[in-house]
């Protein structure tokens, strides 16, 4: 009886393993698409972010900012 119950056991436990390994399979290229579409939004947002930085309107606001931070808020 013991044996019976043991055995029902271990192939409850594979099949969930199983189950387990063939959605983990399925899934394996996903991950893969969705940093590269992750990695495709940072490199926008940083151009984006770059070319604000280095318009003439913000670099003036910045330089102003520094250069009051530098002579002591006056």
């Amino acid at each position: 009886m013991y044996k019976a119950v043991r055995d029902a056991v271990r192939v409850r436990l594979m099949g969930a393993l199983m189950r387990r390994v063939r959605a983990a399979r399925r899934d394996a290229g996903m991950v893969t698409s969705e940093y590269a579409v992750g990695i495709i939004a940072a490199v926008a947002f940083a151009a984006v972010l770059y070319k604000v930085v280095t318009s003439g309107q913000v670099q003036a606001e910045l330089q102003e900012i520094v250069g009051r931070a530098l002579s002591g808020g006056e």
